[in-house]
């Protein structure tokens, strides 16, 4: 066992969504360093999504990026298919773009009652229906290959609810119940489907920022919730993902991995 590489990926091409920065980019390069056999860097800013190539492709392993949103289904087929022509058959998805859509952070606001149901959309797309429409595009070369590995990137939100979040926690519990599903239709062709289910992380910033959140009362109220007193990390998220699109995980699929320093515990 010495030398070996226990999350080694085997030569697949991944494709990575939401792929330009923090959690997403993190991801994209442990796949990378654990003998991916290229990656297809998604991101809806093109030239975030060509600088991580970049970074990856420094590393030797392949890249391209492929900048696209993930509710444009002709999009997303578009770059599956010039990943194949370039890289590869993508055999590895990450669902990892979220949040409410490109460039828009989430912040809660109203009730729902009182919401413009105008906004529904950008939580339902992206964390949705973005995650049916890369699944779509990506299974056939999959069950082609009789090998596969999904993993969404989903919300303790949606297994617990948040107040003034409802939507959001509504499309990311729906995209948890689609992994169980879906894991059960593809299971026969040697795919698994998990998720990975998070509590607020931090994006990534330098140690003089980081001091700066820690420091406030907002962010002391809030960690006081966590088992492990901290936010979460990039790396966190990098290297649950990487093990589970890993050899070392082939007999685990329709799961959901809490990884939130136990602030939803069970």
């Amino acid at each position: 066992m010495i030398g070996e590489d226990l999350l080694d990926i085997g030569g697949q091409v991944a494709l990575v969504t939401g792929a330009g920065q923090n959690a997403g980019r993190a991801i994209a390069m442990e796949l990378a360093r654990h003998n991916a056999g290229g990656i297809a860097v998604n991101d809806f800013v093109a030239e975030r999504a060509e600088a991580v190539a970049e970074e990856i492709r420094a590393m030797g392993v392949p890249a391209i990026a492929v900048p696209f949103d993930v509710c444009d289904l002709e999009a997303v087929r578009a770059a599956v298919a010039r990943a194949r022509a370039e890289l590869g058959p993508v055999t590895v998805l990450v669902n990892n773009a979220g949040m409410a859509g490109p460039n828009t952070q989430i912040r809660p606001s109203k009730v729902f009652w009182e919401e413009d149901p105008s906004e529904w959309g950008k939580f339902l797309g992206t964390n949705l229906f973005g995650v049916f429409n890369c699944c779509h595009a990506t299974i056939p070369a999959m069950v082609e290959a009789n090998r596969g590995r999904i993993v969404t990137i989903v919300s303790d939100s949606g297994r617990t609810g948040e107040p003034r979040l409802a939507v959001y926690a509504a499309a990311k519990a729906g995209a948890n119940g689609f992994v169980r599903s879906i894991a059960k239709e593809v299971g026969r062709y040697n795919i698994t489907c998990n998720a990975v289910s998070l509590s607020s992380l931090m994006p990534d910033m330098s140690e003089e920022q980081l001091a700066k959140v820690l420091e406030s009362d907002q962010a002391k109220a809030q960690l006081s919730r966590y088992i492990v007193r901290r936010y979460g990390k990039s790396s966190d998220v990098a290297a649950l993902v990487a093990f589970l699109c890993s050899d070392a995980a082939e007999w685990i699929t329709g799961q959901t991995y809490p990884l939130n320093g136990g602030y939803v515990t069970g």
